[in-house]
């Protein structure tokens, strides 16, 4: 009796354990399976939010075809310049060579496309790089992109502040001739943020380090005048 006592016990502890590594097993897999579904479920979220970064933005009007500036002008040559409205650099090359480029565009010899990039948001505690290029969005929307552009440089705050205030970026728009309630609408509201964000990838992936940066019909060019317009006559030829 006492042997086959033991026998049971014996078994019993066998299917004890057995069943004890059945449930390992299945505590494994679960766990397998729910790490699974979580990397899918991350990569999918991931796709999501790339393909809307890169895909998904609202060009203001005067956009060119693939959103990455503002056209002006319709000459032969086109004139490509990437800026920072929180960039001194980029204040000094317009009021240098701004109205050159306009009169340029005045006598049909260029077509200039204006990237409003936001590298500098570092530069700024409230981000306003991006906030004054949506503001410029909402300005070209209004048929005002030229004027409100060199209004934001001649205000341009300094460094390391908050920049201009959502008001005063409003109230500079009405000083150039934009109603200031639909113009505040549309900054208010950052309808175009992710038009920025489109901008600036764009900038980074033609290889733009730092504003202002010139091409002129897809050549890089020094940031000079003369430079500028032995360029364009060339191009132009």
């Amino acid at each position: 009796m006492s042997s086959r006592a033991g026998q049971k016990r014996a078994a019993k502890v066998v299917r004890q354990q057995m069943a004890r590594e059945r449930r390992r097993q299945r505590t494994l897999w679960t766990s397998v399976v729910a790490v699974a579904a979580l990397v899918v479920a991350g990569m999918i979220g991931w796709g999501v939010f790339a393909s809307q970064r890169a895909d998904e933005y609202h060009a203001p009007t005067g956009a060119t075809a693939d959103g990455s500036g503002i056209a002006v002008g319709t000459g032969p040559v086109t004139v490509d310049v990437y800026e920072d409205f929180m960039c001194p650099a980029c204040r000094q090359f317009e009021t240098q060579f701004g109205p050159v480029l306009d009169q340029l565009v005045a006598d049909g010899r260029v077509r200039v496309v204006h990237h409003p990039v936001a590298y500098l948001d570092r530069a700024s505690t409230t981000d306003y790089s991006s906030r004054s290029s949506a503001a410029a969005g909402c300005a070209a929307d209004g048929g005002r992109y030229g004027e409100y552009s060199s209004a934001l440089f001649e205000r341009q705050p300094p460094e390391g502040g908050a920049g201009l205030s959502t008001d005063e970026l409003i109230r500079i728009g009405g000083g150039v001739g934009l109603d200031e309630d639909t113009f505040g609408t549309c900054i208010r509201d950052g309808r175009f943020r992710t038009w920025t964000a489109h901008v600036t990838d764009l900038a980074s992936e033609r290889g733009v380090r730092g504003t202002p940066t010139v091409f002129v019909d897809g050549q890089p060019v020094q940031n000079n005048a003369e430079a500028i317009r032995t360029a364009i006559d060339a191009a132009g030829q």
